[in-house]
């Protein structure tokens, strides 16, 4: 394995945060309670919520838990960190779709961790709160293999029908999320078969969507105002539209618009490919966006995950006189 990234040409690479995947505790806990990264961050984590993250996690029901959430911010962290000093990576800059980017205004230095830690935990309740009151009809629903005209094909005869959809995020030319009111859901995974693709999982509470202005205006006042935002590091480039984002400022608004605007993966991978990067390193499992054809068409993509970081290190052997 290629671990370091110093010296002249040297691969350009960029740290990817990966958007959260459900996870059970089994499959990150010996990571958690061993590798020295981590555990300086949960104890720092657990200091700063008042209770055990760890033990609650472990006893967690359902895939996206409140402290499921938290502990997968808080093992991308750890990664994050063991990649960068373990294994020289010595990125030019960081991105992370959807919830990933959370783990990277922290990396970046916008955000400090403890904040992050209870702004992750705040989001959960505001979020799951709102959900149930102002859009408890909504799923967002992943496509595979429907190309960009089999899903405005979709949303037309949605549109027939007299029912709404928005396009949630792109994650491929082949690959979207589309929001729609679940009482939908049955007829959109058989129009989806028959145009010869997969319906893969269905997420709710729902996810990017114009109509959750309110969401992000609340999250505004109410979260957001009270933290600290600080001049990046590293440039962040941005899961909406792949731009670069260089003040706090502007990474607290991408924050906001990922409630209500579209992630466009394929803009990402434009902007590192314009930036020259030829490599991603991905702290934390991932099994979308850095696995989809545009990504591994155009970079070398590095997996740093739980697993991989609790690999015995390899000793060089000294060379015989």
């Amino acid at each position: 394995m290629d671990t370091h990234t110093h010296g002249a040409g040297a691969p350009k690479t960029a740290i990817v945060f990966p958007g959260m995947q459900p996870t059970a505790f089994s499959e990150v806990g010996r990571f958690m309670l061993v590798n020295p990264y981590a555990r300086e961050l949960f104890a720092r984590a657990d200091d700063t919520l008042g209770y055990r993250l760890a033990d609650r996690y472990q006893r967690a029901e359902g895939d996206y838990s409140l402290y499921g959430q938290i502990s997968f911010v808080v093992n991308c962290l750890a990664l994050g960190r063991w990649a960068t000093e373990r294994m020289g990576i010595d990125p030019v800059c960081v991105t992370g779709p959807s919830f990933g980017a959370r783990a990277a205004a922290v990396h970046s230095g916008v955000l400090g961790f403890e904040d992050a830690v209870t702004m992750t935990a705040r989001l959960a309740d505001t979020m799951e709160d709102y959900f149930t009151r102002e859009h408890p009809a909504l799923v967002t629903q992943s496509i595979a293999r429907v190309g960009r005209e089999g899903v405005e094909l979709l949303r037309r005869e949605l549109e027939e029908r007299g029912e709404w959809s928005d396009v949630s995020c792109v994650v491929d030319e082949d690959f979207t999320m589309l929001t729609v009111h679940e009482s939908v859901l049955e007829w959109l995974q058989r129009r989806i078969r028959a145009l010869g693709g997969m319906a893969m999982y269905t997420m709710k509470p729902p996810m990017h969507s114009y109509l959750f202005d309110g969401l992000r205006d609340r999250v505004a006042e109410e979260i957001f105002a009270p933290l600290t935002w600080s001049d990046p590091r590293l440039p962040v480039i941005a899961d909406q539209d792949g731009r670069t984002v260089t003040t706090g400022e502007g990474v607290r608004d991408m924050l906001l618009d990922g409630f209500v605007r579209t992630v466009r993966w394929p803009s990402v991978v434009d902007a590192l490919k314009e930036a020259g990067v030829e490599r991603l390193c991905v702290s934390g499992a991932d099994g979308l966006f850095t696995r989809v054809g545009c990504t591994t068409r155009n970079f070398r993509v590095l997996p740093v995950t739980p697993r991989s970081a609790m690999r015995p290190e390899r000793r060089r052997m000294p060379v015989a006189a």
